[in-house]
């Protein structure tokens, strides 16, 4: 028998199946993910608001659009919740600080409004990382945020909120946005699938802003194909948002299921093993043989330019920040959480010829140089790591010797602003989330989702965290 625990564990895209051939009501699965939020979000502290209001209104009226036959695709009657740094109409929007606590807009962010256009239902805003500057989601202000794979341990950040809830099935699908490695550290950590697009593929009008030069808007769900639908949606030129880009927007599914057969995936030599903790390197490691196993060609290439992309990117994030938080920072600086304040300190002193040679890096890396490394060696793909470790401890990574390193795999790509699908290589001896990321060149998000799918069937179902059958 399927109970309602087992509903809201589907992906979206089987929940939507039921929704479109009416087996389940829009209206019973919000009134069943509301009654697990107030279950679990105790625990893990990844809801900062529940629209408990708008959300039964909104499955109201999608039941109706359903039943008379008005059904507007996939996402369509679907629970999904916003990081809170997405502009939501008449709901506060904090960026996890406590400079915008009472902070309420009066339009929808862009990503919103599509995901709302095409039926999607807003349970509520999710917790972060003050100002999303940060990989930890330890927020001073609303709380620590958890990892439900186990409580005293990390989320990741900063979009900590985003990868918790959909691990523990209190959404279908989140938003996030990637600045630093923001959506791929949690999917890492929690045990989900994250997809950051090329940089102008998507919208961020209506996000408050880390970094200008590198945040990219983008979904975590628990499939690869589930992560494929969000994207479609809110994929596109905005008028409103000046660096998204007037390029068609493919079927982001069409071919997804091409499998591991005749891919050619590409591995890093340089940067990304040295520094990698054995659980995640033996299951990255593995995850590659079996795919070639499967029929993918695999072989090593040259990326000696990662070092130098990391490097710009810590120099423009830093700058972008204090720029952004110039009005507030420092005359505000006893609202700020201390590790913010220290990172926006050190935006303010950076040298202007560092931050120079860093946009000219940036420049370089999107105007062909990293997509050259995938052309020179005939890959389709990049696979690596997508974080250095499985979630620490919460107490270990307030370390920032620990913290400060969550991000040092996924940071070079916001700077070659190429897509990236971050999805679980499998569990550790430990019980823990591993995860491996695929590559694409920019514009190519299709070969990143192919390669990630692949994956997916090689590798079978993904487990769900225990906290996910406790509700």
């Amino acid at each position: 028998m399927t109970t309602m625990t087992d509903v809201c564990m589907l992906s979206l895209e089987d929940l939507a199946h039921k929704i479109a051939f009416k087996e389940i009501s829009p209206v019973e699965v919000t009134e069943a993910m509301l009654a697990r939020i107030e279950r679990l979000n105790p625990a893990l502290n990844a809801y900062m608001t529940v629209t408990a209001d708008l959300a039964l209104a909104q499955a109201g009226a999608a039941e109706k659009e359903i039943a008379s036959g008005a059904y507007r695709g996939l996402l369509h009657g679907v629970p999904i919740a916003h990081k809170d740094l997405y502009d939501t109409k008449g709901v506060r929007t904090t960026a996890g600080s406590k400079i915008m606590a009472d902070r309420v807009p009066d339009a929808d962010a862009t990503a919103v409004r599509k995901m709302s256009e095409a039926g999607a239902i807003t349970l509520g805003k999710l917790g972060l990382h003050e100002f999303a500057f940060g990989g930890t989601s330890d927020n001073p202000h609303y709380g620590t945020i958890r990892n439900p794979w186990d409580t005293n341990r990390c989320p990741a950040g900063s979009s900590g909120g985003s990868g918790a809830a959909v691990a523990a099935g209190l959404a279908f699908a989140a938003t996030g946005s990637d600045t630093g490695g923001s959506i791929r550290m949690p999917a890492s950590f929690c045990g989900t699938v994250g997809l950051m697009p090329t940089y102008g593929r998507a919208s961020l009008y209506g996000a408050i802003p880390l970094s200008w030069t590198l945040d990219h808007p983008g979904p975590l769900t628990r499939t690869v194909r589930d992560a494929a639908v969000v994207m479609q949606a809110i994929s596109g030129r905005d008028p409103l948002d000046p660096v998204t880009e007037d390029r068609e927007v493919p079927d982001f599914l069409d071919g997804i299921e091409a499998g591991a057969k005749g891919l050619r995936i590409g591995v890093p030599k340089q940067y990304f093993w040295d520094g990698c903790a054995a659980d995640q390197r033996d299951a990255v490691r593995t995850a590659v043989a079996a795919l070639e196993a499967a029929g993918a060609g695999v072989k090593e290439v040259d990326f000696a330019q990662v070092e130098a992309y990391m490097q710009a990117a810590l120099a423009i994030i830093v700058v972008d920040a204090a720029a952004y938080h110039q009005p507030t920072f420092p005359s505000r600086r006893d609202e700020y959480g201390a590790d913010v304040a220290a990172l926006l300190d050190v935006g303010q002193n950076i040298p202007a010829h560092v931050f120079a040679s860093a946009m000219r890096t940036l420049a370089a890396a999107r105007g062909g140089e990293a997509d050259a490394v995938l052309d020179a060696h005939g890959v389709d793909v990049l696979a690596v790591p997508t974080s250095p470790m499985t979630a620490p401890t919460v107490e270990e990574a307030r370390d920032p010797a620990i913290g400060g390193r969550h991000h040092i795999f996924t940071m070079p790509f916001d700077v070659t602003g190429q897509p990236v699908v971050a999805v679980p290589a499998g569990l550790t001896p430990a019980g823990l989330p591993a995860s491996i990321s695929f590559v694409g060149r920019r514009w190519d998000e299709a070969a990143a989702l192919r390669a990630a799918r692949a994956w997916e069937q090689v590798r079978g179902p993904f487990p769900s965290p225990a906290i996910a059958s406790q509700a």
